[in-house]
């Protein structure tokens, strides 16, 4: 489990570092999730990362943050799958109006996190 974890760690270090470099492709990124099927994916990946770093947690270097953050994306999981797709398009037309403000910073946040979440799985 604690190398699953540490593929999504470095997922999201890697879409953050996207996000730095070229915000406007990682926006593009959400058209694949503007379909049932794409939402559908995308709690199924947020339940089985969720679920990864939940069990890797015992293993790893901060158990107590690696349990509470597979707690909340897993409850994020479940959330999405009850958010809908009409909800999903407004959000994501929201932050692309915002998206000057919030991109960078979002990005440099999962870039941080992404390295950090790696550092702690590997022991």
């Amino acid at each position: 489990m604690t190398a699953i974890a540490l593929v999504f760690s470095l997922l999201v270090a890697a879409l953050g570092a996207l996000g730095l470099v070229s915000p406007s492709r990682l926006l593009s990124v959400d058209r694949y999730f503007q379909t049932p099927a794409g939402l559908y994916f995308a709690a199924a990946v947020r339940l089985v990362m969720g679920v990864a770093f939940f069990f890797a947690a015992p293993d790893s270097r901060a158990p107590e943050v690696l349990r509470i953050l597979g707690a909340v994306v897993i409850v994020a999981g479940v959330i999405t799958l009850f958010f809908g797709l009409e909800r999903f398009r407004g959000l994501i037309d929201w932050w692309l109006a915002h998206r000057s403000a919030f991109v960078r910073p979002f990005a440099a946040f999962a870039l941080v996190l992404g390295i950090l979440l790696a550092y702690a799985l590997v022991t």
